[in-house]
């Protein structure tokens, strides 16, 4: 586990779209599916996520090899409710499901609550898809409450996800 530069970009809009495709193929649409990944997971906007100074992007990879597993982004927060001073946003946390219960997810988590606290924050905000149960327990293990909630788009489907909060 490492933190990213943009020489990474390529890998990280990879691994992000192999392990968005995974969890969502089964229940939005195809079309949906595609544009979300080529507008939001580009190896453009991983790069730019690297290159700014308030966000921390973390890798995970296999050794040896370097084979890019799962990744995290800690990131300034965009969400529709009142913020606090020191609030930070995980906007992402993925990881390939073949790593499912091998610790890579909890691993990248406290990493990113490390991260967060190295650089002064005070609490890690996430949305997530209300219907994905897998990673909401997730979050609920690892002491996220639900605070609030914010409208999602993928195409032309309109989610109401929860926003959830982590005291750090």
């Amino acid at each position: 586990m490492r933190q990213a530069g943009p020489e990474d970009a390529a890998a990280l809009s990879l691994v992000a779209n192999a392990a968005f495709l995974d969890t969502y193929a089964m229940v939005l649409s195809g079309a949906d599916l595609l544009a979300h990944c080529q507008k939001n997971n580009a190896i453009e906007v991983f790069a730019a996520w690297t290159r700014d100074p308030n966000t921390i992007v973390t890798l995970a990879e296999v050794e040896p090899g370097g084979v890019p597993i799962g990744y995290a982004v800690l990131t300034t927060p965009d969400f529709p409710i009142e913020q606090q001073p020191g609030d930070i946003e995980l906007r992402r946390i993925y990881t390939m499901k073949q790593t499912h219960g091998s610790g890579v997810g909890p691993a990248l988590m406290t990493r990113a609550a490390e991260d967060a606290i190295r650089l002064g924050h005070r609490r890690m905000l996430l949305g997530v898809w209300e219907h994905n149960d897998r990673a909401r327990a997730f979050y609920e293990r690892n002491g996220f409450r639900v605070i609030g909630t914010r409208r999602f788009q993928v195409g032309s489907e309109i989610h109401e996800d929860p926003v959830y909060a982590l005291t750090l």
